[in-house]
């Protein structure tokens, strides 16, 4: 009788290529359909935004400094998104691309009509603060997410990621991944069209 070994090996060798040329095909498919391989949508998109709220990061002025008497920028909650379109971004102060990505979050605050506020996920008070006073402060509120509900709520897969949402409450888009000079002017229009900032000349 003969020994099972050469087919147990003969698997071992053929599973894998199998695997790997199945693999390849899925990317060689996707990158002809044009779609992005980075994007991972969000069944939230056109959806009310999830109830929140959260309370705010104690201490921490809009110049990333100290206040009198502890007071501090405001926590966040779902309420305080209508009204205006707001950029929701998650972030975390031991998160190396939130590193990466904050100047561009400093030049987003500064572009006329955005509202930008941030959720620190599981993160700490201390840890958080000693983050904005060293990079600046471009939040206009910053809530704290210290369970990580809040971003299961909306679907985070990790930090950094933004979301888009309109006056009326809804989530009009999923930024994923960090903004770079590079992207900058896509996530600025991605904004535009949702109606975030007013046209502006360059």
């Amino acid at each position: 009788m003969s020994s099972p070994e050469p087919a147990r090996r003969s698997l071992l060798v053929i599973v894998p290529l199998v695997a790997f040329v199945a693999l390849a095909g899925l990317f060689f498919v996707r990158l002809r359909s044009g779609a992005d391989p980075s994007a991972i949508p969000s069944a939230l998109i056109g959806r009310a935004a999830p109830a929140f709220d959260l309370a705010a990061l104690p201490g921490l002025a809009p110049n990333g400094g100290s206040l009198p008497g502890g007071a501090s920028l405001p926590g966040l909650s779902s309420a305080d998104l209508k009204g205006r379109v707001t950029l929701v971004n998650f972030w975390a102060s031991w998160c190396a691309p939130c590193q990466i990505e904050h100047p561009q979050l400093m030049r987003l605050a500064r572009e006329p009509g955005l509202r930008l506020v941030g959720i620190a996920y599981k993160d700490a008070p201390e840890n958080a603060r000693r983050f904005l006073s060293r990079n600046g402060v471009p939040f206009q509120a910053v809530g704290m997410d210290a369970t990580g509900r809040t971003a299961i709520d909306f679907g985070v897969y990790g930090v950094p990621e933004s979301f888009i949402i309109g006056p009326d409450g809804t989530i009009r888009d999923k930024l994923v991944g960090i903004v770079t000079p590079e992207n900058y002017k896509a996530v600025l229009d991605k904004i535009r069209a949702a109606g975030a900032v007013a046209d502006a000349a360059p």
